[in-house]
């Protein structure tokens, strides 16, 4: 009789070796009321199993220790039942397929908790167009609820009362998505919904605001592979960092780090543009080389700037396109392909190790004066080079760590500098703004640490403190311009439902670029994504 000698290896790890702490008797309705169920570990490198946690040891599950009086046979669909100790069906020992009914069940994960849930199918929210799901059609929702507390800008009002702070209650992300991967070479997606909508939020005096599509672009894939992918509609296909095309129902801060978000809402549709792209996986390189045909500034919605002379600002005459490229070397893992957004963070789930570099560039996009007809132009020109990790700790502890550094050199013409808050503003002058645009040089950097899966307990989620900070270098101030945020996510059901607490430290600069105090910003928020 013939027997694999994993299966072999696997009978003597059973029979030769001292229960560990976690075994546990078995269920009352087992076989063999004395026997034992011992969890088994396996060496991810070395294949070698273990009746012990350890460093690089996965779970495999719990086996039963079945005494040695005949089994009674189970049905199974699988050819090749393995028998653990090279005894044949009914002979005893621990069948790793034919396993008691007492065993499965140990194996199966404890209902309940905050996170737990009975889906019937992994995605329910994909319908499958075919039988193996390569080509599909999928719903998406996201809804980010905001509670604050804001230490306000001087000089902040609220309907018209003078304030120094405010509470409020917004939501800083409603949207639905609906996408699909048609044929094994074409790909849509749409998004609709709104962003920063709170109490002071009005279009024309009216509350209720006009939803948008964010995205509408449709994808050509021109190869087999993803080596070659065309597209073009409204879309986020941004180059300069991969926070410039972000996932933002995965990412590990409470919100992306717009400085990335170059141009967002001023010459683009909430950092969407109509564009053209190639992008593609060659090997290791990532790669995405965009056109887009911005939006005028006219168009923003923002009362007209007066022409300076000395500080540039978005040009309202004359129009030209911007190209935009965006390079990504993969050391580790390679990232997903399906549409041009990044992943925030993959939870242990990928080990991502990448370099990349990315740049934005315009002709003729700002300018300065003493009057409009007389006007200087100057092109737009960014760059930045950055590192990413996102990988596992402890497979099993299902620990994972995350982080960022990145450098932003950003050219926008001489002493630009626009101010801008990280959400909806929370009054109606004033408010949360800070130095976040302008011409000069940022760091921008995070790390994030996903603790013990068990820490919670069975199904109630895991917990993620994180950090991270903008140091800007803007021609325009005196001063250095920090941000500092800090915070936890308690991950319920992985991005799916979590909760976010967040601070953060920014600082006020008076009109003549000097720093003159600081302002500290509170938020809980609630995420629903799928």
């Amino acid at each position: 009789m013939k027997y694999k000698t994993s299966l072999v290896l696997l009978s003597g790890c059973l029979l030769a070796t001292p229960l560990y702490a976690e075994e546990k008797p078995a269920s009352s309705d087992s076989d063999t009321a004395s026997s034992y169920v011992i969890d088994l570990y396996v060496d991810t490198k070395t294949k070698q199993i273990y009746a012990e946690p350890g460093e690089g040891r996965v779970r495999m599950g719990s086996f039963e220790k079945v005494s040695e009086k005949p089994a009674k046979p189970v049905a199974t669909s699988s050819p090749d039942g393995a028998v653990a100790d090279g005894k044949a069906k009914g002979e005893g020992g621990v069948l790793l397929r034919d396993v008691p009914k007492s065993v499965e069940k140990s194996q199966e994960k404890p209902q309940g908790g905050f996170g737990y849930a009975n889906w019937k199918e992994k995605d329910p929210f994909k319908f499958n167009l075919n039988p193996d799901g390569s080509q599909y059609i999928k719903f998406g929702f996201l809804n980010q609820v905001w509670a604050r507390y804001e230490q306000t800008n001087p000089s902040s009002t609220v309907l018209g009362e003078s304030v120094d702070d405010v509470t409020d209650i917004s939501l800083r992300r409603t949207r639905f998505v609906l996408q699909g991967q048609l044929t094994d070479r074409v790909y849509f997606y749409t998004q609709y919904g709104m962003n920063n909508f709170n109490f002071l939020s009005q279009n024309a005096d009216n509350r209720k605001l006009q939803s948008f599509f964010h995205d509408a672009f449709g994808e050509l894939r021109l190869t087999q592979g993803h080596q070659m992918i065309v597209g073009g509609g409204l879309v986020m296909a941004n180059g300069l960092s991969r926070f410039s095309s972000p996932s933002v129902s995965t990412i590990m801060t409470m919100d992306v780090p717009l400085l990335a978000q170059a141009t967002a809402d001023r010459t683009d549709q909430f950092n969407r543009k109509l564009s053209v792209y190639l992008r593609g996986q060659i090997g290791p390189l990532n790669y995405r080389i965009t056109a887009s045909d911005p939006f005028p500034i006219n168009t923003a919605g923002l009362p007209p700037e007066t022409i300076s002379p000395v500080n540039a600002q978005f040009a309202r005459t004359g129009h030209r396109k911007q190209y935009q490229g965006f390079f990504m070397w993969n050391f580790w893992d390679k990232e997903p392909m399906t549409n041009p957004y990044m992943q925030g963070t993959y939870l242990g789930k990928k080990s991502i190790l990448n370099l990349e570099a990315g740049f934005i560039t315009q002709k003729n996009a700002t300018w300065t004066g003493l009057t409009e007809a007389t006007a200087q132009f100057h092109d737009l020109n960014l760059w930045s080079v950055a590192a990413y990790l996102d990988a596992p700790v402890d497979k099993v502890k299902e620990t994972a760590i995350s982080a960022y550094i990145g450098y932003f050199n950003t050219n926008y013409g001489p002493n630009y500098l626009r101010m801008n808050g990280n959400g909806v503003n929370p009054a109606s002058t004033g408010g949360n703004a800070f130095p976040m645009f302008g011409t000069g040089n940022q760091w921008y950097g995070q790390i994030g640490y996903l603790l013990p899966k068990d820490l919670l307990g069975g199904n109630n989620g895991q917990l993620m403190p994180y950090f991270s900070f903008i140091s800007a270098d803007f021609d325009r101030l005196h001063d250095q311009m920090n941000v500092f945020n800090g915070g936890i996510n308690w991950l319920i059901k992985g991005h799916n439902s979590k909760l976010t607490f967040d601070i953060q430290n920014r600082p006020i600069f008076n009109s003549a670029g000097y720093k003159i105090s600081n302002r500290n910003q509170f938020v809980l928020q609630y995420q629903i994504a799928f």
